[in-house]
């Protein structure tokens, strides 16, 4: 069963008003989901929110801790207000979506692959704001994975080979890719190789669709050297995928 805010509410009330959280604040008992050695999921309120009607899915493998922070931080003081528990799910995913850097990189990556152009856009930073009806964002695993308390990467133990990881793929993400309205039309954009490797086998599976993956975007993060080598290396590739996809919906 996926837990979300109404479970963790008064858990985050206790939590004093601010816009950022260190982790020892965040990463206690209170908030922990589940573990295994030295693997830590911890609640995070970021993927709670469905845009049930998107035509592009990015898709990453779990909230950092800065995505963590940031909608816990929204959560606590939307809960102060007597926000509704939905209208509080959309904020906290709207703030904390890829947020600072990667928002940024992922933008400039979708544009020199020009999916702005096929979604008759100026720049994808759009899809950010006012046109976020084409967007929705996911993660694989839904909460905050931490590794001796830093950010998974999908690497040690990686993602495809852990049980333990995977089975929240299965109990999630793919329930949440089946309740869009054009789950069989939606371009899928895998931030990084871990989450490719993983689209793949759901569509070995016949879980989703191969061609609606976009095959070789790279990892969006600053930490990731190889970025823009990477891009250069799969923009014809990926420029033709889009074209493709734009033309037939798939």
């Amino acid at each position: 069963m996926k837990k979300n805010l109404n479970d963790y509410k008064d858990k985050i009330k206790k939590l004093p008003i601010k816009d950022k959280y260190t982790k020892k604040e965040l990463l206690i008992d209170d908030f922990l989901v589940d573990k295994e050695g030295n693997v830590e999921i911890y609640y995070a309120p970021h993927n709670e929110y469905l845009n049930p009607k998107a035509k592009i899915f990015i898709i990453g493998i779990t909230p950092g801790f800065q995505q963590m922070s940031t909608a816990i931080g929204v959560a606590r003081k939307e809960l102060e207000s007597n926000s509704k528990i939905e209208d509080i799910q959309y904020k906290c995913k709207a703030a904390a979506r890829f947020s600072g850097t990667l928002r940024k990189n992922i933008i400039s990556m979708l544009d020199d692959i020009k999916l702005n152009e096929a979604l008759k856009i100026e720049s994808c930073s759009e899809v950010f704001e006012d046109k976020d009806y084409l967007l929705h964002t996911v993660s694989l695993i839904p909460y905050s994975v931490f590794v001796k308390q830093q950010n998974y990467s999908g690497h040690t133990p990686k993602l495809i080979k852990s049980d333990f990881l995977m089975q929240y793929v299965y109990e999630n993400f793919i329930e949440e890719f089946k309740k869009l309205e054009y789950a069989e039309e939606v371009l899928l954009v895998p931030l990084g190789r871990a989450v490719e490797e993983v689209l793949l086998k759901l569509a070995e599976e016949k879980i989703i669709n191969e061609k609606q993956i976009l095959i070789g975007f790279p990892h969006p993060s600053g930490a990731n050297v190889n970025r823009i080598p990477q891009l250069k290396e799969n923009k014809e590739s990926m420029i033709k995928a889009i074209e493709g996809w734009s033309k037939e919906k798939i």
